[in-house]
């Protein structure tokens, strides 16, 4: 049975961690203070010490064996993210394991594309690369064009960059940078300012920051004229 059981709240859901390294006891805690229910799992009795001290719920397990996730109700968890790396392994038995006890959704790190392909096959219904993701965020940044980026997998992206001279002193709709660039300014923050909805009359000012969103190579493209 789940551990804690169902949230209170219809928008408060139950989530497992599994795999207790960097990035997953980073998705654990950032889940943890979004409010969700999260059950933590790992083998190491180290790592289970030390994720004790900023987690609730945390228990020693061996993952890979689906008598011991039916034992503690995962099947019954909303989300599961299989955290586990650079055991790979590891990592497919522990999805094997989830999908065998019934999780409706599986969320899964892979270190590369064929350790990905093998995470869906097994049963994972989300894969995601964060060292990958990383690095092409990171490549963006230190290009000084971008103030931050976020790329989604159907080759949609999200950038935070300055605006470009062509829209100073002139609103959205008379810059006309949807039309010429095929991108969406969603937001606006002058210097000091917090962040604005944008709409067809803002006036974009000298030193903005724009929240541009679109098709990945098109705000790139965006971002190369700022």
């Amino acid at each position: 049975m789940n551990l804690f059981g169902r949230g209170e709240s219809p928008t408060e859901e139950t989530v497992a961690v599994i795999g207790l390294g960097r990035f997953g006891s980073a998705v654990a805690e950032s889940l943890t203070r979004l409010g969700h229910e999260v059950l933590a799992i790992d083998e190491r009795p180290e790592i289970v010490q030390r994720a004790s001290e900023t987690l609730t719920h945390v228990v020693q397990a061996d993952s890979t064996e689906s008598t011991v996730l039916s034992q503690l109700g995962i099947g019954e968890f909303d989300h599961v993210v299989v955290a586990i790396g650079t055991d790979i392994e590891a990592s497919v038995l522990t999805v094997l394991a989830c999908e065998e006890v019934g999780v409706r959704e599986i969320w899964a790190k892979a270190i590369n594309a064929k350790h990905g392909q093998i995470l869906h096959r097994t049963g994972a219904h989300h894969v995601v690369y964060p060292e990958a993701a990383m690095g092409e965020r990171v490549a963006h940044l230190v290009s000084g064009k971008m103030l931050d980026f976020i790329e989604f997998d159907d080759g949609f992206a999200i950038v935070k960059t300055k605006a470009p001279a062509e829209a100073v002193g002139r609103t959205l709709g008379e810059s006309k940078l949807r039309s010429k660039y095929g991108v969406t300014v969603v937001g606006v923050k002058q210097p000091g300012e917090d962040f604005t909805y944008a709409t067809p009359e803002t006036v974009i000012a000298e030193g903005d920051t724009l929240i541009v969103s679109g098709a990945t190579t098109k705000v790139e493209h965006f971002a190369s004229t700022t």
